[in-house]
């Protein structure tokens, strides 16, 4: 008598909970992938009208494994370490659901050439046990309260926003390696910026000649406004005085760190008159040839790893 073979138990399907993502989930899911981590405060500022039902969709999103999580207690605290007021609170990561729709995503923040980590854990253990966390943070929270103004006011529109592994892909021929690049819209007026996040860590002469690179690509290239996001008006001062006199081809604007960067907060290097706002600093897109792949591209999925993002360290 032939013995019929007991059915094997079905399998889980990995992506059993595509189905139950909502367009802002993939939303958020994407931010992830392009900028490593945000904080509980983060996406509900940006997504969500209130923090419950920021919590209870993350949840959810954790449960089917779409996102992952650990515990951050933030060393000091303030408005841009990604914890107001400095509670400890979870940090998001992409999850196995996450990183099988966004399977390109960066893994490393320490070192973008590394190989692909074996796991979504062994990504969120490169991203929890980085020096550069709350630099991380600092920088998501510049570009989370651009989203938060937008919010508010129909006109605006955070247009682009990369991570610095993206923008030096994009720009680092000429050695530009920004925090983070975006595209700012206040109605018809478009406004591209490069970011410097600064916490005071550098010498001011280090941070002046990070100027040199954004000076090589305004030749040919955009002209976008350098945005020098310092966290004390003495700091602020102590650049402005070094740049005095100086003339640049690209725009450079100072500010101390703020709930909005959208205000008018921005000092424009060597002129005269009241602070600006975001969309009022001058922008210019650059030439059309500026956009030849040979030079400047956005990269795609399957592009090799840069060799010079190592300059970001």
């Amino acid at each position: 008598m032939t013995r019929v073979p007991p059915a094997s138990a079905a399998k889980p399907d990995p992506l059993a909970g595509l189905r139950r993502l909502t367009p802002r989930d993939r939303l958020l899911l994407s931010w992830l992938a392009e900028h490593y981590l945000l904080s509980t405060e983060q996406i509900t500022t940006a997504l969500f009208s209130s923090r419950r039902s920021a919590q209870q969709r993350l949840t959810i999103l954790h449960r089917i494994d779409a996102v992952s999580r650990f515990a951050h207690s933030p060393a000091h605290g303030g408005a841009h370490g990604g914890a107001r007021g400095g509670t400890a609170q979870y940090l998001y990561t992409l999850g196995s659901l996450g990183v099988a729709l966004h399977p390109t995503a960066y893994t490393d923040p320490d070192n973008p050439a590394a190989r692909a980590p074996r796991s979504h854990t062994e990504r969120r253990l490169n991203i929890a046990r980085t020096p550069k966390l709350a630099h991380l943070l600092g920088t998501n929270q510049f570009v989370i309260d651009l989203h938060a103004h937008a919010r508010r006011d129909p006109r605006c529109r955070v247009e682009r926003w990369w991570s610095e592994h993206h923008a030096t892909a994009a720009y680092g021929l000429t050695g530009v390696c920004p925090d983070a690049h975006g595209i700012w819209r206040v109605g018809d007026t478009t406004t591209g910026w490069f970011l410097e996040y600064d916490n005071a860590t550098e010498s001011l002469s280090r941070v002046i000649t990070k100027l040199l690179a954004y000076e090589r690509l305004a030749k040919d290239g955009p002209r976008y406004p350098v945005l020098l996001w310092v966290p004390t008006r003495q700091r602020e001062k102590h650049l402005l005085d070094l740049l005095h006199g100086t003339a640049t081809p690209m725009p450079v604007a100072t500010a101390t760190h703020c709930p909005n960067p959208a205000e008018a907060v921005w000092t424009l290097a060597g002129a005269d008159g009241p602070r600006l706002a975001l969309h009022q600093l001058p922008s210019d897109h650059g030439p059309h040839s500026a956009l030849n792949p040979a030079r400047f591209h956005e990269p795609h999925d399957d592009d090799p790893p840069p060799e010079n993002l190592s300059r970001c360290a």
